[in-house]
């Protein structure tokens, strides 16, 4: 079975683009929209990482980051997002449940390259 990877973005062409890209090197891809969503495919059908958007509908990234780590502490998690921010502001005890921060401006290969190693 392919590595499994959960990508929760309430936008549906980034989460589209992204299992597309994923799915075209071998991973297998979940894409969800919603905390509540990606919850579920964490008890159900858990991943070998999660990508997190920042900015959700009804949550944040956060919220996201603090109930993957409570259930799968050693999941990685990357936020890919498009706010700009300084990886230093993300407030300490996030940043310390990452695996990376990188911008939604970042090329594929970059997201595909980081993605490939964390999931070794």
């Amino acid at each position: 079975m392919s590595c499994h990877l959960l990508i929760v973005d309430d936008e549906d062409e980034i989460r589209s683009l992204l299992q597309e890209a994923f799915t075209s090197v071998g991973y297998r891809a979940t894409g969800v929209s919603t905390l509540a969503e990606a919850m579920q495919v964490m008890r159900n059908d858990p991943p070998r990482l999660v990508i997190t958007d920042l900015q959700l509908g009804e949550a944040d990234g956060f919220e996201v980051v603090d109930q993957v780590t409570a259930v799968a502490p050693t999941i990685p998690i990357i936020m890919l997002t498009g706010v700009i921010m300084d990886p230093a502001e993300i407030p300490a005890p996030i940043r310390e449940k990452i695996a990376l921060y990188l911008p939604k401006t970042s090329p594929l290969s970059t997201i595909l390259r980081e993605v490939t190693q964390r999931v070794k």
